[in-house]
């Protein structure tokens, strides 16, 4: 619901794609990492017209009718394709000509930052099989891409367990192992650690409470593995929703 109410999740969101677009060179293409998007290795959507999907249930019909009808990039998935490879292996990405899209780990993002869909969109699988270090090293391949106007957007949480979720809950509430794993999360990232980022199950039974299936936390793994050396980040959106889910973002460049 972020991605059509007017809350501070939504207008923080905007105020980001507006500071993207007006820097002297703009994303020339946007490269997403969805938590929705789970295949057997990895794969990049390389259809010309990636349609909008509605993978989610129970909510309101306005959030059926969203439509996000940016342009694919079929020669640009194929390049990426050949340039990065599968970690563990010497395999090049796949590419799905016809069979995915733009899921709404995708468009409830990006709609409110680039409105217009005017940018090129290409999302990349995540091979949920694999371990953590996989993702981050993947994620590390792709950090040469940004120095050619690509820009990578990880979209996940940080903490995200819906069995656990109190609706009626403020904003600045949580679970204190939802505190906890967020702060750990928020320490790596502001001390550099961004390796560290990949050794979350570590954490035993904190761990398993912040992710009880970790395909929302992976996102953050490539973006983390694209920050170039130095590279300082910044955070956003760093609150909470439902006591269970943190909606802390972090931007780097």
């Amino acid at each position: 619901m972020n991605a059509i109410e007017d809350n501070a999740y939504r207008r923080s969101w905007q105020a980001l794609g507006q500071e993207l677009l007006a820097r002297v060179e703009r994303p020339r293409l946007i490269l997403c990492i969805s938590a929705h998007w789970l295949t057997r290795g990895w794969q990049l959507t390389a259809m010309s017209d990636p349609r909008t999907i509605h993978d989610f249930g129970g909510f309101p019909q306005a959030l059926f009718d969203q439509q996000y009808p940016a342009p694919g990039a079929p020669a640009l998935a194929r390049a990426i394709s050949e340039q990065v490879h599968q970690p563990g292996t010497a395999l090049a990405l796949g590419l799905d000509e016809a069979d995915w899209g733009l899921d709404h780990g995708s468009w409830s993002v990006l709609k409110p930052m680039f409105p217009e869909a005017n940018i090129p969109v290409v999302q990349l699988s995540m091979d949920y099989s694999r371990p953590p270090a996989e993702h981050f090293a993947l994620g590390q391949q792709l950090r040469a891409l940004r120095e050619r106007g690509v820009l990578i957007v990880g979209s996940g949480n940080i903490v995200h367990n819906l069995r656990t979720m109190r609706r009626e809950v403020a904003d600045d509430q949580a679970y204190d192992w939802t505190i906890e794993f967020d702060a750990v999360t928020a320490g790596h990232i502001e001390q550099g650690r961004l390796g560290a980022l990949s050794d979350f199950q570590q954490l035993g039974a904190l761990a398993h409470m912040a992710h009880p299936t970790w395909e929302h936390y992976l996102p953050l793994l490539y973006a983390a593995g694209a920050v170039a050396p130095d590279e300082a980040p910044r955070f956003f959106n760093d609150r909470f929703q439902a006591a269970s889910i943190s909606m802390r973002s972090v931007v780097w460049g």
